[in-house]
């Protein structure tokens, strides 16, 4: 028996949410008394894999084929399907971005297990089996109950944290038996975006909407995420609209982040964007208006013009950088 979590390979690279993912079903399987087994595809170095052993990783199982770096969503699911199989795991631990949402219902159904998407902490019962998630946009919380002999969870990113555990990993070639009949798509070509930061592992945010009036007054904004070290993000009008790219788009649309810091500058807070976003520790909005529903949201609010106050919140935090 074990808990395998599915480790995202990023071009060969691990990331922040690799690392926390393996905190987190390290907790779980201290709980239930046994160990930790990753399952990563395509091709990644050995000595990057063993990163994972800080934080309680004791055994991978690898598909190093190159054929398999691009994701292709019905082949993973077989390749994890296989590797829940070898490892006898009762529980399967998911990151909650694209690949965890494309992979993990999917398996869900073929291993008819049941699953908890967007989950925010541990178990808090293990026999019965509950998970808390956000509900309602992030209004509320629900305990699930899962009922079934396998579990499998996603964990909302940047929700946990790093937690180490030293431990002596194993790494074992694995060869899954894949069935391509059924697979309809053909990756002709592939290129990794070079958006620099990731939004999911990005510890702070700083995201506009059109309260910005115009894509040329984004220079404020990139200033502010070079002095903070965080990653730029917008509302879904402003990626709608050709301004910023939609890789930046977040919002229950767009990517679901949960920094520990988010700088909503001229975001109105509609709904979806709230529920996006609804998952950081702290919420900073800017914006001259009032009644805009993200100061319902936000924990610090700045009533101004965000062309007013972003110059002064540039200079504010190079002055505090250099104490």
């Amino acid at each position: 028996m074990s808990v395998l979590v599915y480790i995202q390979n990023f071009g060969g690279k691990l990331k922040k949410q690799n690392f926390e993912l393996a905190s987190y079903a390290s907790q779980i399987a201290d709980a239930i008394n046994t160990g930790v087994t990753g399952i990563v595809i395509g091709e990644i170095a050995d000595d990057e894999i063993q990163k994972l052993a800080k934080y309680g990783v004791s055994k991978v199982l690898k598909t190093g084929d190159a054929s398999l770096n691009t994701r292709i969503n019905k082949v993973y699911t077989q390749i994890v399907q296989q590797a829940v199989d070898k490892s006898d795991a009762k529980v399967v631990v998911f990151p909650d971005n694209n690949a965890g949402r494309a992979i993990a219902p999917r398996l869900s159904v073929k291993l008819k297990a049941g699953y908890v998407p967007g989950a925010m902490a541990l178990p808090s019962s293990y026999e019965p089996f509950i998970v808390s998630k956000g509900v309602f946009t992030g209004k509320a919380f629900a305990n699930v109950k899962v009922n079934t002999d396998i579990k499998i969870i996603s964990l909302m990113i940047n929700t946990f944290g790093l937690f180490e555990k030293e431990t002596e990993l194993n790494i074992e070639e694995f060869t899954p038996q894949i069935d391509t009949l059924g697979v309809k798509t053909k990756v002709i070509n592939s290129k990794l975006s070079d958006e620099g930061l990731s939004l999911f592992d990005a510890e702070i945010v700083v995201s506009g909407g059109r309260g910005m009036k115009s894509p040329d007054n984004w220079a404020p904004l990139e200033e502010l995420a070079n002095v903070l070290g965080a990653a730029l993000a917008c509302s879904r009008p402003v990626s709608d609209d050709g301004w910023r790219s939609h890789e930046e788009h977040v919002g229950q649309t767009g990517k679901v982040i949960a920094p520990n810091l988010y700088i909503a500058v001229g975001i109105s807070g509609a709904i979806q964007h709230v529920a996006g976003v609804s998952g950081s520790k702290c919420i900073v909005a800017v914006n001259n208006d009032s009644d805009a529903p993200i100061f319902q949201v936000a924990d610090y609010g700045i009533l101004d013009d965000a062309q007013k106050v972003l110059p002064k919140l540039i200079e504010a935090f190079k002055e505090f950088k250099k104490e």
